[in-house]
């Protein structure tokens, strides 16, 4: 049997007496460095063993060599470049697996975005008919059975070529979940949201969000009642909802509607349509759960050196506000609502008060007029009365979780677009705000549309969030405000999982339910 590398030498090359040209050997290019090794499917033995075989079979001298038939289809290689976009949601349609030929010649293609050289698994029998004899090839031997891959066969969120890989698919930019899911589900006036997470060490950590603006307050402060109009705007984004919250396999979730459902004369019947069309029951959260739930879940950024905080939630129907007062002793862990002195829920937001003053043409009178309306509200609380005094003598902060606040820090980045990393525990001083907010006011409808920050949907609504923010400014003035992008949401997911003592015994979620033997 020929072996490789047994051919004669060519014509004029020397050659030692007695001594043939040594075998051809493969060149391997050396590695430098640690590489990571990702795990992949050997093939069987016998397909193996059958392309070496063939490989040792294969004759040497194009003499006697006979002329190869055409191969009927190159062989596909899957592009690991080539991850098709998915749409957002649960489960991203099913990507589409660039096909692109392979080398006949067994050669490597460099990829252009690692710099390195992609082999083909398969092997070519013959070298190139160009190569000169007895000179070393480079060539492309199958792996063994046994043998892992030299490389990274494919990114995380990339499809592979070999069936059965213990990585599943995931939507690109989402992690894929290792724990119990939770999710937690917000039917404000103006948003629906939706926050899938699992526990990840002493908090979570995001698999999956969903946030549509649907106004189902809109023309609730004049009739009292939740159009038909605006039901059929929440009811389509909360069937999206109910189509996540099934694929994915929830462990516990909790769905709460807020003002707009407390305060319309059809707001149970809504519900019970909602039940109905979208498979969802949704309970009515009441203001103080509310208020309690946005200090769970912005207690992340409260500054513990301070001697106090007033949080502020500006919705689409109602505002809360909660007074944070810290003593001596103990102060960040623990529950963060033993520190609430006081708080409130004004019967006055984003939406309600667009509606009764106006949100597209705002000039300094409107703004004033606007501002003058939630300070009568601020007035008329009793137990609050205290406060200023208590700003003058020690170091307090805000803590604002809103689209107002979130729309002023971008705007004060000066983002191409919303950046929620950036913007989430921004740290403004009283100036800065007070700038944010008069350039707002400054600006024309058209230009707030065409803000980043801002868009079409929040241009008729952001100058109303600004006068309550305005009015709560004045009557106790901070220093420092902390912008938050988180709240409701994130308190109920808190919750849910102090519930099932998730971080109690890490590793082992949920906690155990019944007692030991």
């Amino acid at each position: 049997m020929a072996r490789r590398g047994d051919e004669p030498p060519e014509a004029g090359r020397p050659t030692p007496a007695g001594r043939s040209a040594p075998p051809a050997k493969r060149r391997r290019r050396k590695r430098r460095g640690k590489r990571t090794r990702w795990p992949s499917v050997a093939r069987p033995a016998a397909d193996a063993a059958g392309g070496s075989a063939a490989a040792d079979a294969a004759p040497r001298d194009p003499a006697a060599a006979p002329t190869p038939p055409a191969p009927p289809e190159a062989p596909v290689a899957v592009h690991r470049d080539a991850a098709a976009a998915s749409t957002p949601g649960d489960h991203p349609p099913a990507q589409r697996i660039e096909a692109e030929p392979r080398d006949p010649a067994g050669a490597a293609r460099r990829d252009d975005r690692t710099g390195r050289c992609d082999r083909p698994d398969t092997v070519d029998a013959e070298p190139p008919a160009d190569a000169p004899r007895g000179e070393p090839v480079d060539r492309v031997h199958p792996r063994r059975a046994d043998e892992p891959s030299l490389r990274p066969r494919h990114h995380p969120h990339e499809r592979h070529r070999d069936p059965g890989h213990h990585v599943p698919h995931v939507e690109p930019g989402r992690p894929r979940a290792s724990g119990p899911l939770y999710a937690a589900l917000d039917l404000g006036t103006n948003n629906c949201r939706l926050l899938v997470a699992e526990p990840w060490h002493q908090g979570f950590r995001v698999v999956d969000a969903f946030s549509r603006i649907v106004r189902l307050g809109e023309g609730l402060s004049r009739t009292g009642r939740l159009s038909e109009a605006a039901q059929d705007r929440a009811i389509e984004a909360l069937r999206i909802c109910r189509g996540k919250l099934d694929a994915r396999g929830i462990v516990r979730a909790r769905l709460v509607a807020t003002e707009a459902c407390r305060a319309a004369e059809n707001g149970v019947e809504f519900l019970e349509r909602v039940r109905r069309e979208a498979g969802l029951t949704l309970e009515i959260l009441t203001r103080e759960t509310e208020a309690r739930l946005a200090v769970t879940g912005c207690a992340n950024l409260v500054d513990w050196n301070a001697d106090g905080v007033l949080l502020f939630d500006i919705g689409g129907g109602s505002s809360e506000l909660v007074w944070m007062e810290f003593g001596e002793g103990r102060r960040a862990g623990g529950d963060p609502t033993r520190h609430i002195r006081a708080w409130t829920s004004l019967p006055v937001g984003v939406v309600t008060l667009s509606e009764r003053h106006g949100g597209v043409a705002v000039g300094p009178q409107v703004f004033e007029d606007m501002v003058a309306d939630v300070d009568r509200l601020l007035a008329a609380l009793p137990d609050w009365a205290p406060l200023a005094e208590r700003l003058a003598r020690g170091e307090y902060h805000m803590l604002g979780t809103s689209g107002t606040v979130t729309t002023l820090a971008g705007v004060h980045l000066g983002l191409k677009r919303y950046d929620r990393r950036r913007v989430d525990g921004t740290w403004l001083t009283d100036d800065q705000v007070g700038a944010m907010i008069d350039r707002l006011l400054a600006m024309e409808f058209e230009d707030r549309v065409a803000n980043p920050c801002i868009g079409g949907d929040r241009a008729d609504l952001v100058l109303a969030g600004c006068a309550i923010l305005e009015a709560i400014r004045r009557r106790w003035r901070c220093g420092r405000l902390r912008v938050a992008d988180r709240g409701l949401r994130e308190g109920m997911l808190t919750e849910l999982m102090i519930g099932d003592g998730v971080w109690r015994r890490p590793g082992r979620w949920p906690r155990r339910s019944t007692p030991r033997d």
